[in-house]
């Protein structure tokens, strides 16, 4: 879900971009600040303090964004976001653009819960069985959960697909009751 102040800005980026392919890569750019924000508590304060001034603001992201060597594009949309004070806001943002891209590509992120690491073929097969019974090309998400015992838990959006001994184990010992 995307949270309210977030939506105006991610629709903004997707517009300027001009395709959901473009706006994919923008973000990737904006990736890179936002990992550089949230590296450096010292930069987050600058952002967050309104007692710096506005340009000592927007020379720091200059300089930021010219060794980051951004397109033009991402500097200008950073830029609006210092400019409004939602720089610190950024990750949000990033969340409601990757939201418009993945519709407007067709993609469907799945939230993975694997019993074990997941080596590229594994990952790989999943992202074709939940593609075939999604009918969408699928984003995965994994993350190790050793309590399953085995197998997977894949959730997307609403729908859960259970696949794990665990799950296995609570449906059989629901059928004994």
């Amino acid at each position: 879900m995307i949270r309210r102040f977030a939506r105006p800005y991610a629709k903004a980026l997707m517009e300027v971009a001009g395709s959901p392919e473009k706006a994919n890569a923008l973000r990737g750019e904006l990736m890179k600040f936002e990992s550089a924000l949230r590296s450096s508590a010292e930069l987050r304060e600058v952002y967050t303090n309104p007692g710096i001034p506005a340009e000592t603001k927007t020379a720091i992201t200059d300089r930021i964004v010219g060794k980051l060597k951004m397109s033009e594009v991402a500097v200008r949309a950073i830029a609006m976001l210092v400019r409004f004070n939602r720089v610190t806001d950024i990750s949000a943002i990033l969340e409601g653009l990757t939201v418009y891209v993945n519709d407007a590509l067709g993609v469907a992120v799945v939230e993975v819960r694997s019993a074990k690491t997941l080596s590229p073929d594994e990952m790989s097969k999943l992202a074709a069985v939940l593609s075939r019974k999604t009918g969408r090309k699928v984003e995965l998400d994994v993350v190790t959960d050793p309590k399953l015992l085995g197998g997977f838990v894949a959730r997307i959006g609403s729908e859960v697909y259970d696949a794990s001994v665990i799950g296995k184990i609570n449906r059989f010992r629901e059928t004994l009751y």
